[in-house]
């Protein structure tokens, strides 16, 4: 019932404003934590991360007691609400679409649409590597921004999905390494964020790693034929949902440098992106019923 009534929320109403979401409260956080913590070492970063997840841990049992105290629906209508600013459902359809929507105003537009989702340079792709990185986030982000936390929440309820979501925004901003993120273009986030940043990133890694599968089987149920395509991605968890979109779509997923999904691929097309999305959409709705399922089964939720 709760994760239901809190889709209908993010589907009728979006994001909050970033001055009043709890994401953007838990990235000033963040940053507090860093200054306070930041030595170019992994036991640093680590005591960082602790300090961010210990707060968030204590308010949502504190505000998940609370619902738990109330009487339907009442009880219902609290956890929906709290539960919505940890996911974002409609939010990542809407960047995604904007980016097609793009093409209309020329390549150079669809570039700079596709550069508010995306951590790679996009000044000098073309159209097709456009699509193939709008494709590829709209599959790697259902996985971390809806179906991850709504995991949580089916398993831990609140502090279940609040964890995840500090740990994934932590991963967000710490989380860049030699091994990826945007230490591969020479960003110097990379050189800061080697050491400091290790334990979010392999905390991330351990708790993406059930989600990134699921909302593969979700977007692609021959999940068979996933798992060589998943280990051409140096994350151990993107390429899952990523393999997955490229296989049921026939297209080719690249990112010049790291991976070429499902190499035998068209190169998308407008209408690929289109089809993503209603892929997208019913995996999202796949998830809904079975994570609202197993919620229900955990009482009061």
């Amino acid at each position: 019932m709760v994760v239901w009534l809190s889709g209908i929320l993010d589907l009728a109403f979006g994001e909050l404003p970033t001055r009043l979401h709890p994401v953007g409260w838990l990235g000033k956080w963040l940053g507090r934590c860093e200054r306070a913590c930041y030595r170019d070492s992994r036991r640093a970063g680590a005591l960082a991360l602790a300090l961010v997840l210990a707060p968030v841990l204590a308010v949502a049992g504190l505000a998940e007691s609370l619902a738990l105290a109330l009487g339907d629906p009442w009880r219902a209508i609290v956890f929906a609400l709290l539960l919505k600013p940890s996911f974002a459902l409609r939010g990542l359809f809407q960047a995604v679409a904007a980016v097609e929507r793009a093409f209309d105003r020329g390549l150079d537009s669809a570039r700079a649409r596709l550069s508010e989702i995306v951590s790679r340079d996009t000044k000098r792709l073309d159209a097709g590597a456009v699509r193939m990185a709008a494709i590829s986030s709209l599959a790697e982000n259902l996985s971390d921004s809806v179906v991850a936390p709504l995991f949580y929440f089916a398993l831990f309820g609140l502090p279940g999905a609040w964890i995840y979501r500090a740990v994934n925004t932590a991963d967000a901003m710490w989380g860049y390494t030699d091994l990826g993120g945007v230490a591969g273009t020479g960003d110097p986030r990379g050189r800061r964020y080697r050491h400091f940043g290790w334990a979010a990133a392999r905390l991330d890694d351990l708790l993406n790693s059930i989600p990134s599968r699921l909302t593969a089987i979700l977007i692609f149920p021959g999940a068979w034929a996933l798992a060589g395509e998943a280990r051409k991605t140096r994350s151990p968890n993107a390429g899952w949902p990523m393999a997955a979109m490229a296989l049921v779509l026939g297209v080719r997923l690249e990112k010049r440098g790291y991976y070429v999904l499902n190499p035998g691929g068209r190169v998308p097309e407008a209408r690929d992106v289109c089809r993503a999305l209603f892929r997208a959409g019913a995996a999202a709705f796949g998830a809904g019923l079975l994570l609202g399922l197993l919620a229900g089964l955990g009482g009061g939720r």
